[in-house]
């Protein structure tokens, strides 16, 4: 029996959310009308809760996959990313702009601020896609599907700084990681596996965020090769990136989309010139094909891989649209549904 597949994505004033039947039919609503949801995170011990970090509301929360939301705390605060640790039940991370990070251990409904983070904020932080260009965020956040205490926090434009004791203390930033991290994604089991997309491309950590590899890392080399159309050394043409995914049963199998730059990314005029990467084993990046456009003309925000079955990866465009493989990027096909936008974050229950 197949089950019931829910996706929920953000758009800056609203949230789509799709869900498909026994027939494969999808249907899509349109909810919180005026609400700007900048992230979501669906709860590892059920499936029906959902939290999302909001402009200015703080955090709301729904007990119905999506359906209906409440109020759950941090008003005042934008919420700019959430981590619901796997392990201990009721444990949740949130992450602000001006850059801060607040947890709760009852589900939401008591916050406490981590003032240890503050501390770490270095001077030139700052955000380039936001005004004011001063206040930069908290814009990736992740807690370890192993250990409730390890956290990794990336800032866009900034640092990735790790804490291992549940944010009593925290490191500056780590070595390889992208410093301008636009998402940050924790393997759902394997507590080595951590991912980064970000500005100038993706990374992977294979010790649980201590250190970091970029497949392709950019160089000046690679910057002048990108103006002129030519491949890196490791096969990334586009160096702008934002989602980055791992295999579920392959951790060493990543993914990641990328566009020329911010302007072709973010434009929404149809002109992205967009591809989504793999890359196998430490190998270099492979573009991916198999039925999907080439370029494609919108930027994919979001790169999901299915927990229960390896392989399948969405990802969603900034149009809306949706496009599914089951053989690792091999083959593609775009399902029968469309969020009106995908900006930036989508997320499958």
């Amino acid at each position: 029996m197949s089950r019931t597949r829910t996706i929920i994505s953000t758009s800056g004033s609203n949230l789509a959310r799709a869900e498909d039947n026994a027939s494969g039919n999808w249907s899509v609503e349109f909810l919180l009308e005026g609400e700007n949801v900048r992230c979501l995170a669906a709860d590892p011990h059920n499936p029906n809760v959902i939290y999302a970090g909001t402009q200015g509301n703080g955090v709301l929360r729904s007990e119905d996959r999506g359906k209906t939301w409440q109020p759950l705390g941090l008003k005042g605060q934008i919420v700019k990313s959430i981590a619901v640790s796997p392990v201990v039940q009721g444990l949740i991370y949130a992450g602000t702009k001006p850059p801060a990070i607040f947890t709760s251990r009852d589900g939401g409904q008591r916050w406490e601020e981590l003032e240890s983070f503050r501390k770490r904020r270095r001077w030139w932080w700052f955000t380039p896609a936001e005004m004011p260009m001063n206040q930069p965020y908290v814009q990736g956040l992740v807690v370890s599907p192993t250990d409730p205490n390890l956290i990794v926090a990336g800032i866009e434009l900034g640092d990735v700084l790790r804490s291992a004791d549940g944010g009593k203390t925290w490191t500056g930033h780590q070595k390889g990681a992208l410093h301008d991290c636009h998402s940050m994604t924790w393997h759902p089991t394997n507590g080595n596996w951590v991912y980064e997309g970000g500005g100038t491309g993706a990374a992977y950590s294979q010790d649980a965020g201590a250190t970091w590899t970029q497949p392709d890392p950019m160089t000046i080399g690679s910057v002048v090769g990108s103006m002129l159309g030519r491949a890196g050394s490791g096969g990334l043409e586009e160096r702008y990136g934002w989602a980055a995914n791992g295999d579920p049963e392959h951790p060493d199998v990543v993914y990641c989309a990328t566009a020329p730059g911010p302007q072709r990314a973010h434009g929404g005029k149809g002109d992205a010139n967009a591809y989504i990467y793999r890359c196998r084993g430490g190998g270099k990046w492979e573009k991916l094909a198999g039925g999907l456009p080439q370029p494609l003309n919108y930027f994919p925000y979001a790169l999901l891989t299915d927990p229960a079955a390896s392989g399948h990866l969405y990802a969603g465009l900034s149009n809306g649209d949706v496009w599914q493989t089951t053989d690792y990027g091999d083959h593609w096909q775009q399902l029968p549904l469309n969020l009106g936008t995908v900006w930036a974050t989508m997320i499958l229950i």
